[in-house]
């Protein structure tokens, strides 16, 4: 299996090389040219961790979020690991019971074809947790790499049973995250079945763009064409045909690597 979806599969197991006799086996890393990027596992400070969780916020598609108390909490029970950039933290169809709390950095959730295209479901950031779909025993239902270096903080299944049975609030909560998640993806695949291209793009960029004093919306987050494609499930060249469209129009003003949108994008282009 030639190029990329080769390479893809060829993994080093990084939990197990972190943490030796924890039964850790979901973060993996991506093969690349050079060395494996192996993670290097942080030296646990639970009360130093707990402290700065609680004030973390971060992005899920430009929506910032909070730590919860209760989740800070169970990330002092965990393992706080670094991973470098293009780390592959989970695969999809792999068997793992992980879950991953985020304290810095980014974590994409994809899925890769045969055809070496990507589809983006979502980029999380701090306060963020990943892994919690698989918690019924099933495979995972998505990959998750890291966009940047960051650092999370792993839990076993066990540690969140018994946090569960110590704080059954939580229990609520993360019935809330899988019933938000499972609405996203609802509106993903209504989005992907019933609007175009433009209209995915126009949707994407409303929920990127933060306002500005004067009036204008800007995306702050850097994005490629290529990583817009992903998000949208469409090539790289239809993003930067209607990126250029939407220039030309003066619709969109594109500053260093950030875009701005100086006036309402149209209904339909």
């Amino acid at each position: 299996m030639p190029g990329r979806r080769q390479a893809r599969l060829r993994f080093v197991t990084a939990a197990r090389a972190a943490a030796p006799g924890r039964g850790v086996a979901s973060a993996r890393v991506r093969a690349t040219n050079g060395p494996h990027p192996l993670p290097m596992p942080l030296t646990a400070d639970p009360p130093r961790i707990a402290r700065a969780a609680a004030g973390l916020t971060a992005g899920t598609m430009g929506a910032p979020v909070l730590m919860s108390e209760a989740l800070a909490e169970l990330a002092t029970r965990g393992e706080q690991r670094r991973y470098r950039k293009g780390t592959l933290l989970i695969q999809e169809g792999d068997q793992g019971d992980t879950l991953f709390i985020i304290h810095s950095g980014k974590l994409r959730v994809f899925s890769a074809g045969d055809n070496d295209r990507e589809i983006t479901y979502g980029v999380y950031g701090p306060g963020e947790y990943l892994g919690e779909m698989s918690l019924d025993g099933g495979p995972r239902s998505a990959s998750v790499i890291t966009v940047e270096a960051s650092v999370c903080t792993v839990v076993g299944r066990r540690t969140l049973e018994r946090f569960v049975g110590e704080r059954p609030e939580f229990a609520f909560e993360l019935l809330a995250k899988v019933i938000r998640r499972a609405r996203s993806a609802t509106l993903s695949a209504r989005q992907l079945a019933l609007n175009d291209v433009y209209g995915r793009l126009k949707a994407l960029l409303h929920g990127l763009a933060q306002a500005q004093p004067d009036g204008t919306q800007r995306v702050v987050e850097r994005l490629t064409h290529q990583e817009m494609a992903n998000r949208l499930g469409c090539s790289r060249e239809m993003v930067s045909r209607l990126m250029k469209d939407l220039e030309r129009g003066g619709y969109l003003v594109v500053e260093g690597s950030q875009f701005v949108l100086v006036k309402p994008l149209p209904q339909r282009w």
